[in-house]
C-alpha cells in the first residue's frame, strides 16, 4: 500500500478533540495516526522510546500521554509485552473501501498481530461489513480455541467426582481455586521476566540484579556528563537510558558506551548520532561488543597499493650514446 496516511477534515470537528484534548493531546494523536509505523489495520508495533525520540519528548511524557489516551480518552490500547498499539477509530476513518488488494493487505497484516484482543478493539468501529467480518474471524477463532482448551482441561482434571451431588456452594470454590492457580502462574511469569534465574521462589527479588541495573544507569550518565554530551540535557539522557531496557542487545550498557566512544572519537557528541549507531547495529544483528568489534573490523576498507609510475620527462629524450663535449670546435 502507498506510504501515506489520510486525515480527514472532520478530524478537527470531533467533540473529543475540540473540547477534551489539550494542544499536546492533539499533537500526540496526529502522531499516532500518521507516524511511519502505522499499518492498514490500525494495529502496529512501536516502543515508547521510539515515540519519545520522534516527538522530542521524554519517555515519562509519552507514558503520561498514553495513560490519558487509554484511560481518559479511551482511544487507544497498548500491550507493553508485544509492544503493539491499537487505535479505536481507525476503521471508521480509514477502512471504507473493499476490493481484493485491500482485503489481501488487511489479511496479511492481521496475521502478524500477536494480541488478538486488539483486533476486537479496532473491529468495534468498522462499519463496512466485509472488513468487519474479516477482523471478527480472527478474534472469534481465538475465543473458540480458548474455550476448546478450557473444556479439555476440565475433562482431564475434573473437580467433581462422578455421582457427587453438585450444589451452588461448590461453584464459587471451583472458581476461586482456578483463579488462585492463574494468579500464581502470573506471579511466576512476572518473576521469571524480572530474573530468569529465579524458579519456584515467589515473592523474592534479586537485589543483585537491581543494584547491577542502577550501576549501569550511573555509568552511562557519568560517561555522558564527563564527555561533553550536555550535562543539562536531561531529555537526551532519558532517551539514551531507554536503550538499557528496550533493545535487543545482550550487553546493553557496554554497547551504549561503545557507541558513545565512537561518537567522541568522531567529535559527534549528539544523541542522534549515538542512536543512529545503535540502530545500525541492531539492524545488522550485532548484539555484543565482541560482535561489534568483529563487524567493524570487516567493514574497514582495504587499502590497495597503487602501482608506482615512472616520471615522464618533458622534452625530447637524449640518446644514450651521446657525449656532450663542451670544447668541441675550439682551436687548440
Amino acid at each position: 500500500m502507498a506510504k501515506y496516511r489520510m486525515v480527514r477534515t472532520e478530524f478537527w470537528k470531533n467533540p473529543i478533540l475540540s473540547e477534551a484534548m489539550t494542544p499536546e493531546d492533539k499533537y500526540f494523536y496526529l502522531y499516532l495516526l500518521t507516524n511511519p509505523y502505522t499499518t492498514q489495520i490500525g494495529i502496529y508495533k512501536i516502543t515508547k522510546r521510539q515515540m519519545a525520540f520522534d516527538l522530542g519528548y521524554s519517555i515519562e511524557s509519552v507514558q503520561s500521554l498514553m495513560e490519558r489516551f487509554i484511560q481518559h480518552h479511551k482511544l487507544i490500547r497498548y500491550n507493553p509485552e508485544t509492544r503493539e498499539l491499537a487505535i479505536k477509530n481507525w476503521g471508521k476513518d480509514n477502512l471504507h473501501k473493499g476490493g481484493k488488494p485491500i482485503i489481501d493487505c488487511i489479511l496479511s497484516e492481521l496475521r502478524e498481530v500477536e494480541d488478538l484482543s486488539l483486533i476486537q478493539f479496532v473491529a468495534e468501529s468498522i462499519h463496512k461489513q466485509e472488513i468487519h467480518d474479516l477482523y471478527e474471524s480472527f478474534y472469534k477463532r481465538e475465543e473458540i480455541l480458548s474455550d476448546k482448551n478450557h473444556r479439555v482441561e476440565e475433562e482431564n482434571h475434573p473437580t467433581i467426582t462422578a455421582g457427587e451431588e453438585v450444589s451452588d456452594d461448590t461453584l464459587p470454590i471451583r472458581s476461586t481455586i482456578r483463579g488462585q492457580k492463574e494468579n500464581e502462574k502470573e506471579k511466576e511469569k512476572q518473576q521469571q521476566v524480572f530474573n530468569p534465574n529465579i524458579e519456584k521462589n515467589p515473592g523474592k527479588v534479586d537485589l543483585n540484579r537491581v543494584d547491577e541495573k542502577s550501576a549501569d544507569v550511573q555509568e552511562v550518565i557519568e560517561f555522558w556528563d564527563n564527555n561533553g554530551f550536555g550535562f543539562s540535557n536531561m531529555n537526551g539522557k532519558q532517551q539514551l537510558l531507554g536503550w538499557l531496557d528496550d533493545s535487543s542487545f545482550l550487553q546493553p550498557k557496554d554497547v551504549i558506551l561503545k557507541a558513545m566512544e565512537i561518537a567522541c572519537a568522531n567529535n559527534k557528541r549528539r544523541l542522534n548520532y549515538v542512536v543512529g549507531i545503535l540502530k545500525n547495529w541492531e539492524n545488522e544483528s550485532v548484539l555484543t561488543v565482541e560482535e561489534i568489534d568483529f563487524y567493524q573490523e570487516n567493514q574497514k576498507p582495504v587499502h590497495q597499493s597503487r602501482p608506482t609510475t615512472k616520471p615522464v620527462s618533458s622534452g625530447r629524450a637524449i640518446p644514450g650514446e651521446f657525449i656532450l663535449d663542451l670544447t668541441a670546435g675550439e682551436e687548440l
